[in-house]
């Protein structure tokens, strides 16, 4: 990993290691993570002086949770929506229906940052029964800092939904480490709503119709002290919020792959009258992917 934008004191690269010689990380979210790339250190407090800045490394799960916090500290009462996501060259938000075959391994690292560093995680149905959802855990290797920032031990699981059409019978709402959450609109079938609490998950209204409304889905879950929250979409989903004016920061993952063919992009949802402007606040890079931030001006 290499950091390429802001340019630092602590953006110049050095000559590369011995071949096999690199960094030890023993907590990674995905099994087998041994990619590597020219990288620097973020110039954090909690890291400096512990690494070889500039090294041909994989960066640390503390120097990754340091170069995507969430600002701190969040003015009381409010929130901060983030949404990561991955995009092919050519604009495709997935491929044949799912997201993982533009995927890599350092990008699940990212994602699984993401994720530990966040109150909430919010969820369309759809992408739920795509990606075939499951529990958040928690992670020893973020457990320090979740502490320390007044967070459970891994975050909520949230799932926007209108239809309810989910299987409540999935360990994503039945075997949780914390209640999975239910968004619906009031106008929703009480009998499914019943059936998801039966099933242990918790069912927040957000919305007078059948669907939600984004604003009162930040809300709501403001409302129960999850403000640090994250979307990994759908497309349709984080096209609600886009339309909203809801999205703080978007974590884009760019794919060093073409798909062509009618793939969804990453938003979906009909047109804004005009188009948002964002902010570029990092960019990273690792075998050819760039990991960017961009926050809402």
């Amino acid at each position: 990993m290499r950091r390429l934008f802001p340019v630092t004191d602590m953006t110049a690269t050095t000559p590369p290691r011995a071949a096999g010689d690199t960094a030890d990380d023993t907590a990674g979210d995905t099994a087998g993570t041994t990619s590597s790339a020219s990288s620097v250190s973020s110039a954090s407090p909690a890291t400096a002086g512990a690494v070889d800045t500039g090294a041909d490394r994989e960066w640390t799960l503390d120097e990754l949770a340091d170069a995507y916090a969430y600002p701190d500290p969040l003015p009381e009462g409010a929130s901060w929506l983030r949404a990561n996501m991955v995009s092919s060259l050519d604009g495709a938000g997935q491929h044949d229906g799912r997201s993982q075959p533009l995927s890599s391994d350092a990008d699940m690292r990212v994602f699984g940052t993401l994720r530990a560093l966040a109150d909430v995680v919010i969820v369309g149905a759809e992408t739920v029964r795509q990606e075939g959802y499951r529990p958040a855990r928690a992670r020893e290797a973020f457990a320090e800092r979740r502490a320390a920032a007044g967070q459970g031990p891994a975050p909520v699981i949230a799932v926007v939904t209108a239809s309810m059409e989910l299987d409540f019978s999935l360990p994503l709402f039945t075997d949780p480490l914390v209640p999975t959450l239910i968004l619906t609109g009031a106008a929703s079938s009480p009998e499914r709503r019943a059936e998801a609490e039966r099933a242990g998950a918790e069912v927040v209204i957000a919305g007078d119709g059948v669907a939600v409304q984004p604003l009162e889905v930040v809300a709501a879950l403001a409302e129960r002290g999850l403000r640090r929250q994250l979307t990994e979409g759908g497309p349709t989903l984080l096209g609600q919020f886009v339309a909203a004016g809801v999205l703080d920061e978007m974590c884009l993952s760019l794919s060093p792959t073409m798909t062509a063919g009618g793939a969804q992009r990453i938003a979906g949802g009909p047109v804004i009258a005009v188009p948002q402007r964002f902010a570029v606040a990092s960019v990273l890079e690792q075998d050819g992917f760039l990991f960017t931030r961009y926050r809402r001006i």
